[in-house]
């Protein structure tokens, strides 16, 4: 069960903050892994920073409907798999997401803020995939 009311109080103080988080997210993305770095060669990163926290803000304003969230994120995931983006792809993401939002959060970033978050990305992640559709060779290898 997601804290609602956590997420999004929390992301309203993302929001609220004078710090460019989707600047913020892909520093840490790229820069803590390196590796997804190709994924981007042909991107227009201010464009991609605009998708993300706007696909950020929808999902936050969302929470209450399950039935709408759930039909966009099976289509997000559906677009990720034609961007080159692998299930592997989606832990570096929530990785680089956390370190984010703890770091815009400040000393409102607590351990229950954070666990509503990671129960949040699990959630998203696990929506995501099922709207993939991997073929079963690419399943296999993450599963190695």
């Amino acid at each position: 069960m997601l804290n609602v009311e956590i997420l999004e109080t929390s992301f309203q103080a993302v929001q609220d903050s004078n710090q460019n988080f989707p600047t913020a997210f892909y520093s840490n993305l790229l820069g803590d892994y390196p590796e997804v770095k190709p994924l981007f060669a042909n991107t227009r990163m201010d464009e991609q920073g605009n998708h993300l926290f706007e696909s950020l803000k929808f999902v936050v304003a969302n929470l209450r409907n399950s039935e709408l969230l759930a039909e966009k994120l099976k289509g997000l995931g559906t677009r990720h798999v034609k961007y080159g983006v692998l299930p592997q792809h989606y832990p570096l993401v929530g990785n680089s997401l956390l370190k984010t939002l703890a770091t815009i959060a400040g000393d409102a970033w607590t351990s229950e803020v954070k666990q509503a978050w990671v129960d949040a990305y699990t959630a998203i992640t696990s929506i995501m995939l099922e709207g993939a559709d991997y073929p079963p060779e690419v399943l296999k290898l993450t599963e190695e």
